[in-house]
């Protein structure tokens, strides 16, 4: 009789629903943990972004200019037809050279000479636009043939293998007008896009450019400015073209000529083979670095760095580029180091961060002006290390830091490094570029990339529509 009267007690209403709110609580509580943390470890991943982006949009609408084909893959014919320097030679090009002529082809190969393939991303990009549309199933573009159906006019002109021509052909001529063949093909670009309906409409602000040679069409970068910019950093536009540092200089690059805002930084192709996670192996080399010893600008931290550790322990600093031996020799100093060196060179950044990644070696980005591809859809710190100049160049600094890291966070740095390794990859496998680009290549990113841009540019359009006439808004100088 107690035993149920106890009952009776323990089950009745006033007793039970504390009990319940409790329970309650806990599995609430327990639930959003178990969420967060979820959700946190996702987006410290470095393709966290990825679904996120797929799911905002499924293509943008491209139309290409119709550039007379000397401009595109008629720069390509005239690049093989001619006889190699030392500047525009390789022994790969030797080799297409005497195959590739013979065979002739309506799209020709891009060049494996290293100083311009490095360069290649306007190939790809072009190759990807002229895929027949059914077998481009993957790609996150879709040429239109109507301009006014498009969200952006791409302008199809090889400026890289344009300017690296005139570069290797008769470099006194570059920065002159005269006699300069780079400069003329600048100049028909312009004159053909400026005369088109789609650019007086927008004053060229929804025309995508690539320029990913910091000296591609340098002679009219104030005529495209408005234009969307594929680059692969600012740093061929934020300086002084001539000696003097004064800003009434008229070489003087405008500052507000490149923005975040509405370019895109794309990656320059990688020269080195992809290392696959499976096929890693111990790594006996702390540090490693293979480039020039002496560059301009911001470039000067290289030589310091240099002389600071040369003579490290654990460390090879060597001079030279990933062409002919150069290139086998990166390939073993790079797969066998457990970071890379990446110093400013000339500009902020270089092909070597790219070759380190494909390399599974963690890049050490010594930069403090740094622009990096796809941010905001990649998190660089989930497989990089980046050092203040500052410290960088404090004696021992750098090396001390290195060794901090455990064998655990430099795993963890390569297998983040292994994710985003496809991102990077621009080759399709086809010949002349022309074939179904794979869905998480470097080509669909930009694409992405640049879609963000959209509303920014509609934007832009609009404002500059209802400027009274004659009224412009005056560039600003940029001085460092």
């Amino acid at each position: 009789m107690a035993l149920k009267k106890h009952a009776r007690s323990f089950c009745s209403i006033p007793t039970l629903f504390p009990v319940f709110t409790f329970l309650c609580i806990l599995s609430l509580v327990l639930f959003f943990f178990s969420t967060s943390k979820q959700s946190s470890s996702s987006l410290s991943s470095p393709l966290a972004y990825q679904n996120i982006l797929q799911s905002t949009a499924d293509f943008i609408k491209v139309y290409v200019a119709d550039l007379p084909r000397s401009l595109n893959y008629g720069l390509l014919e005239k690049y093989w037809s001619f006889d190699a320097d030392s500047r525009l030679g390789s022994d790969a090009d030797r080799e297409i050279r005497s195959t590739h002529l013979a065979k002739g082809g309506k799209f020709p190969p891009y060049p494996e000479n290293p100083l311009i393939k490095q360069y290649s991303a306007e190939y790809w990009i072009m190759g990807d636009l002229m895929t027949p549309q059914q077998q481009r199933t993957g790609s996150f573009a879709r040429r239109v043939f109507e301009v006014n159906e498009a969200d952006v006019i791409f302008v199809p002109f090889f400026s890289t293998l344009s300017a690296e021509m005139q570069l290797g052909m008769a470099k006194g001529q570059f920065r002159k007008k005269e006699r300069n063949e780079d400069y003329q093909r600048q100049r028909e670009v312009m004159d053909f896009v400026k005369n088109t309906d789609a650019w007086k409409r927008s004053g060229g602000r929804d025309h995508v450019f690539v320029l990913t040679d910091p000296v591609a069409m340098w002679h009219v970068k104030d005529e495209i400015a408005p234009a969307v910019l594929l680059l692969v950093d600012f740093g061929g536009w934020y300086r002084v073209d001539s000696k003097s540092s004064n800003c009434s200089s008229p070489n003087m690059i405008q500052h507000t000529q490149v923005s975040l805002l509405k370019d895109v930084i794309v990656p320059y192709t990688h020269l080195l083979p992809r290392l696959h996670l499976s096929e890693n192996k111990d790594r006996h080399t702390l540090l490693y670095f293979k480039g020039a010893k002496h560059r301009h600008r911001g470039g000067l931290v290289r030589e310091k760095l240099w002389h600071l550790l040369v003579n490290e322990p654990g460390i090879i600093m060597e001079e030279g580029f990933p062409n002919a031996t150069g290139r086998e020799q990166s390939i073993e100093g790079m797969r066998t180091s457990e970071f890379c060196l990446h110093p400013a060179g000339d500009t902020p950044t270089s092909c070597r961060i790219f070759d380190a990644i494909q390399s599974l070696c963690i890049p050490v980005i010594v930069s403090d002006n740094i622009e990096l591809p796809f941010e905001g859809m990649v998190d660089y710190a989930e497989f990089s290390v980046f050092v203040a100049v500052s410290d960088a160049l404090k004696p021992s600094w750098l090396v001390d830091h290195l060794k901090k890291f455990s064998k655990e966070q430099k795993d963890r740095f390569r297998q983040n490094m292994a994710q985003v390794q496809p991102i990077f990859e621009y080759d399709n496998g086809y010949p002349g570029g022309i074939g179904p680009i794979p869905l998480d290549g470097a080509v669909n990113y930009i694409w992405r990339k640049v879609h963000q841009k959209l509303p920014m540019i509609k934007e832009a359009i609009v404002r500059e529509r209802r400027k009274p006439p004659g009224v412009s808004v005056p560039l600003r100088c940029h001085c460092t």
